[in-house]
């Protein structure tokens, strides 16, 4: 399968429509649906729905969409490392991380070395453990940050100086909030908002639920912000980080830590045996060194 026609396919998928997709190209519609017909005989399956106005993605297409664009993308993230210059430090760093104000450390690093060299550009992408995983074992990720308990085997990790507080995000007015303490028996019957991160020994309701905690969870979320709006509208309390909401202001939350003091590690990973490019290589330098300086 060539990468030319997974652009095309990604165009269609897009535009949902031939003629569309076409004009996109600069391709002529014969052509095009020429190409897709193709690739649906190779692979032996049909990939889209034709519709009178649009057409649709078949479940296998929308497999092959996410993949056409993991290829894709380290497709390019490999011709920029391959053709940039030798003589100049210059490239792209790429970092997955969820929400957390232990990132500010990472962030302070990129910022200190774009300052040496402003041929350096730093990309962060929020997602959950599941998600930072799967893109940093294909490659699309440089480093992502993972909280324990993590199976840290298979990567390379540094171990960052900050520890996030599990917190529990409420309306400011409940009963609840009105407690100096909020102690983990506390949540046995609330209605739950928690990360969708299901995988075991990786989330924080697993790390609760190995402290006996039986939760309620109601729904979930990818993002802290989303959860905030949950919360606000009634759905549920919401366990997550600490400092993360601004619950300052015309907002009717408050956030308060778990007690005992619940606290979870970071960590910088990387894969084990990774090439990285001269970018990278200064990066993970420059927060080895603020952690000595921190330390």
């Amino acid at each position: 399968m060539e990468l030319r026609v997974l652009e095309y396919f990604l165009a269609v998928a897009r535009e949902q429509n031939i003629t569309a997709a076409a004009e996109s190209l600069h391709l002529s519609q014969p052509t095009l649906s020429r190409q897709i017909k193709d690739m649906e005989d190779e692979l032996g399956k049909q990939l889209f729905i034709r519709g009178n106005r649009k057409i649709s993605l078949t479940e296998e297409g929308m497999v092959l969409r996410k993949r056409a664009e993991e290829i894709l993308d380290l497709v390019q993230k490999t011709e920029k490392e391959i053709t940039q210059n030798s003589e100049i430090i210059a490239g792209d760093i790429y970092i997955g991380t969820g929400e957390s104000e232990g990132v500010r450390l990472l962030i302070r690093a990129g910022k200190q070395l774009q300052k040496k060299f402003p041929n350096i550009h730093i990309h962060t992408i929020s997602g959950d453990a599941l998600d930072l995983m799967e893109h940093l074992d294909k490659g699309l990720f440089d480093f992502a940050v993972l909280w324990d308990p993590a199976n840290l085997l298979k990567y390379e990790s540094m171990k960052l100086p900050y520890k996030d507080q599990i917190c529990l995000l409420m309306p400011a007015d409940c009963e609840l909030a009105q407690k100096d303490k909020i102690y983990l028996t506390d949540l046995n019957g609330l209605p739950i908002i928690t990360s969708r991160q299901q995988a075991d020994n990786n989330t924080i309701t697993s790390f609760l639920k190995q402290q006996g905690q039986k939760l309620n969870v109601v729904a979930s979320y990818n993002l802290i912000f989303n959860a905030s709006l949950m919360v606000e509208e009634g759905m549920g309390y919401a366990i997550g980080f600490d400092n993360i909401i601004d619950t300052s202001g015309n907002r009717n939350l408050v956030c308060k830590p778990l007690y005992p003091p619940t606290e979870l590690s970071m960590n910088l990973v990387w894969k084990k045996y990774q090439v990285f490019n001269k970018a990278s290589q200064l990066f993970l330098q420059e927060v080895t060194s603020l952690i000595q300086k921190n330390s």
